[in-house]
């Protein structure tokens, strides 16, 4: 009999305690998880970027690097190489969605001839001499989704963007110096422009879009 008290006692012990942890472990923490994440504005959302017309083109965390038809006007600043990509081309663009950056390390030929056809591609596209094209220009970031660039890959495009687009190089410089964000904490990292939201400020809008989607 005190044997099957016992074994009561503890068995009740052990329901309540189970009842306790799925009360505070699947309902009050991912309750709470989840207010945390609603404050401040575009909180958990993916922090969305819209067009003028109010539809969603990307996220503000995220590289968009805008393609043109070949042989067209090409009016927008582009960004790093994002996501992984193929071995066979150095331009091919990966799935963001993935967050992976290609797998070639500094002693990879591939990854040495995807520089150098880079570098010249750029070049040609910008006009200048591939010895003044800077290294973010040809490599991707870490996470292989950065949506920003350096200042000086910022001011090597800012000919061809004015050019394209009708404007004064000094119009598309207060465009790009509107665009550029400090240092965090004034000595983290160094001076980036967001290439989505200087695209958008020259115009760059959602394809196939007619109405702003819900949420966000």
């Amino acid at each position: 009999m005190r044997f099957l008290i016992g074994l009561l006692r503890q068995t009740w012990a052990g329901l309540l305690v189970l009842l306790a942890l799925t009360a505070v472990l699947g309902v009050l923490y991912p309750a709470a998880v989840w207010g945390v994440s609603r404050i401040g504005a575009g909180a958990a959302e993916g922090s969305p970027v819209r067009d003028s017309t109010g539809c969603v083109v990307g996220s503000r965390w995220v590289g968009v690097d805008p393609q043109v038809p070949a042989g067209e006007p090409d009016p927008f600043f582009h960004n790093r190489v994002t996501g992984s990509v193929a071995e066979q081309d150095p331009f091919a663009p990966g799935d963001p969605a993935a967050a992976l950056p290609t797998n070639q390390g500094p002693s990879s030929a591939i990854l040495a001839t995807f520089i150098a056809d880079r570098r010249a591609a750029i070049a040609t596209r910008e006009g200048v001499d591939p010895s003044e094209v800077p290294a973010d220009a040809v490599t991707g970031s870490g996470s292989g989704i950065d949506p920003h660039i350096g200042p000086a890959y910022a001011a090597l495009q800012v000919p061809r963007v004015a050019a394209v687009n009708g404007l004064s190089e000094t119009r598309v410089r207060q465009l790009v110096d509107a665009n550029t964000e400090g240092r965090q904490l004034g000595f983290l990292g160094e001076e980036r422009v967001n290439v989505l939201e200087l695209n958008l400020a020259l115009g760059l809008t959602a394809p196939e879009c007619t109405a702003p989607t819900a949420g966000g």
